[in-house]
């Protein structure tokens, strides 16, 4: 459909966003609220304990970094030829400890964990709370800023196709460790894991997630346990919670050592899930699962991995499933492969937030939505994204053929989104939190090392299979920031035809026209305006409703606004009402459920009285100055796939009147 809601200024875009008049450059701004990113708030509005949100954690935001034993600690030796000795499994280990402690519990859950917008967090969250800052910072800073979040959110899609891919990949070849007869299945049987996992989506993560705790209780437990008795066989493995082991381990392996961090890396690639989730949960349940439950299992099956490969160095071919007894090796694959189902599902689930985050902030086209649960409007499913990621699983699976050259793709994609991540909390800590520069820098610089860091080692697995994360975040940078520009140029030659609705209302007085009962909703976002839908109506036409709205919807930066918040009602005489409501970012822009704040009447009879006009957009690629060709192309593409501005904005569907147009970019 190519109506799109053109942004800022069009017909329709009544809604995607909320600033609208700058310069293509920049994100919404919508209205700041002294409650942004306030310390320690919590959520909005859970009202489980505190124990039972912890526990429903377990099953959404920890299966990622949950899952990492699989592969990280094999890949830190067997990916780079590292020899297995004592000293070196003593420093993989003590890097392993280090940077679960320094990345997972003081860098996200202490710090950036702060910075959360009315209790959502993630990347674009993290970034729209930063960039609503013009007059504090300067424009090319602001761009800066804006292209990085948009990068880092680009990053996380990479990293949702290879999560499930490597995840269900690395359960399934445990079979490999107990008979060699099943190896021609292993691939097939990750195919159809995968297939299942996004079939089931459509039904929602409440239903799904609510049997993945307990499955991920079981399989912490079983982690811990697994470590434990190892550790107790090899108690000198302890020894790696000095940190001169990760030293030597670093000075003494070379270049090798260096890159290995790449695979050492891979033990921390859930943080930014975990921060991404935060908005499900609340920060405290997560914190108390993470120091209470899942930090402890996650150690000591690290540190038993390490203690199994002191005393046998061939165990590195599978050191967690060689850490089980022989007999438990397929109850163990079962349980793993449930726990990266798991492990997936979070990933999946983000990837559906962040596209609605991007619809509300005008970054993406608008697409189908299904809200799959009533008590909690964060639970999404968002069709084409779902196979998409389905499709790009499979694709993986069929193109590396095994989790150890799966590996070389992953990490850099979450590796340099954590960079990006700190460099936009220092952002956030001297505009939001007051900080001081020095103190800011103190904080972050030392966390801007490590990222940078790992990156550096990872991007040695660009050649290997990294450059598959790099492209995917291109192709969707590309995509928002052509959206984004495009969105504003039709609003730009739209507005230069508008009229002043002082004016119209002014003719009005001099020349009457017929007016017919019931109400017009003209869907614009022209502040001050005469839509182009009511001109060609009263042009063609001759008349005009008894009651007229002139509609905007806007996406604030908030993730929810208050419903005492929503509408605002301006009296503009001669039965013409402009009316704004109000949606945060992670709110679904449900019009005709604001009906009758618009209309002053009951819902069905609000309904049934009222005619949506909107807007139908017909971009023409021309030579005026905006964009290249090409992408004016793109982005006319991107219009005419979007979803229907009906369902977006979940109007009725037979109280609805098109009026099309012509407009060249």
């Amino acid at each position: 459909m190519s109506d799109r809601d053109v942004a800022n200024g069009t017909e329709n875009t009544a809604g995607t966003g909320s600033g609208g008049q700058g310069s293509g450059d920049q994100p919404p701004t919508g209205h700041e609220s002294e409650e942004h990113g306030t310390p320690g708030h919590e959520g909005h509005g859970h009202g489980a304990g505190l124990g039972a949100l912890a526990l429903g954690a377990l099953g959404v935001v920890y299966g990622d970094i949950g899952t990492s034993p699989l592969y990280a600690f094999r890949e830190a030796f067997h990916g780079h030829h590292l020899e297995v000795t004592s000293d070196n499994v003593l420093g993989a280990c003590s890097l392993v400890f280090w940077a679960l402690l320094i990345i997972i519990s003081i860098k996200y859950l202490m710090f950036v964990m702060r910075a959360d917008n009315r209790g959502e967090g993630g990347i674009l969250a993290l970034a729209s709370l930063v960039t609503p800052m013009q007059g504090r910072v300067t424009g090319r800073y602001l761009s800066i800023l804006v292209i990085l979040g948009l990068f880092g959110t680009a990053l996380l899609y990479g990293d949702g196709v290879i999560t499930p891919a490597i995840s269900v990949l690395s359960a399934v070849e445990g079979v490999k460790t107990a008979t060699s007869a099943l190896d021609a299945f292993v691939i097939p049987i990750s195919i159809g894991i995968l297939i299942a996992l996004f079939a089931v989506q459509k039904r929602g993560t409440g239903a799904v997630g609510a049997v993945f705790g307990p499955i991920m209780v079981v399989w912490f437990t079983t982690l811990a346990v697994l470590g434990l008795t190892k550790i107790v066989g090899e108690p000198a493995v302890l020894k790696a919670f000095n940190p001169v082991y990760a030293f030597r381990y670093l000075t003494g392996n070379g270049s090798a050592g260096f890159l290995s961090l790449g695979s050492i890396f891979l033990v921390v690639t859930g943080g930014e899930a975990l921060y991404a989730d935060m908005g499900h949960f609340g920060r405290r349940p997560i914190q108390l699962g993470w120091f209470a439950f899942v930090l402890p299992a996650l150690l000591l099956n690290y540190f038993g991995q390490g203690a199994l490969l002191i005393g046998n160095p061939e165990a590195i071919e599978s050191p967690f499933f060689l850490m089980g007894p022989k007999w438990a090796t397929y109850p163990m694959v079962l349980l793993a492969t449930c726990a990266t189902v798991i492990a997936s599902q979070a990933l999946i689930s983000g990837a559906f937030s962040m596209t609605v985050q991007a619809m509300q902030l005008d970054y993406l086209p608008r697409m189908t939505i299904s809200h799959t649960s009533e008590s909690q409007s964060g639970q999404v499913y968002v069709p084409m994204v779902n196979w998409a990621l389905m499709i790009g699983c499979i694709g993986l699976v069929l193109g590396f053929r095994t989790s150890t050259n799966l590996a070389a793709a992953y990490g850099i994609a979450v590796t340099a989104t954590m960079a990006i991540t700190t460099i936009l909390f220092y952002a956030f800590a001297t505009s939001r939190l007051g900080w001081s520069k020095p103190t800011t820098i103190a904080v972050c610089i030392p966390f801007l090392i490590i990222d940078l860091g790992f990156l550096g080692a990872n991007v040695a697995k660009i050649p290997d299979g990294g450059w598959f994360a790099l492209a995917v975040a291109a192709v969707l940078l590309l995509m928002m920031t052509t959206w984004k520009r495009g969105r504003q140029l039709v609003a730009d030659r739209i507005q230069r035809g508008q009229v002043p609705l002082s004016d119209f209302l002014e003719r009005l007085e001099t020349e009457p026209i017929s007016r017919v009962p019931g109400t017009a909703v003209y869907m614009f976002r022209g502040s001050g305006a005469v839509p182009p839908a009511l001109l060609s109506n009263v042009t063609h036409n001759h008349v005009l409703h008894d009651k007229v709205i002139l509609l905007s919807v806007l996406t604030d930066e908030r993730s929810r606004v208050d419903v005492g918040e929503r509408v605002e009602l301006v009296d503009a005489g001669r039965g013409f009402t402009v009316a704004t409501l109000h949606f945060g970012f992670m709110e679904e822009p449900n019009v005709s459920g604001a009906l009758p704040a618009l209309t002053g009447l009951p819902l069905e009879q609000a309904i049934a009285s009222t005619t949506f006009f909107l807007g139908r957009e017909t971009v023409i690629s021309s030579s005026l100055p905006g964009m290249a060709r090409w992408r004016e192309r793109l982005f006319s593409f991107q219009l005419r796939s979007a979803s229907s501005a009906s369902r977006f904005f979940n109007l009725p569907p037979n109280r609805i009147f098109e009026v099309g147009s012509h407009v060249e970019i």
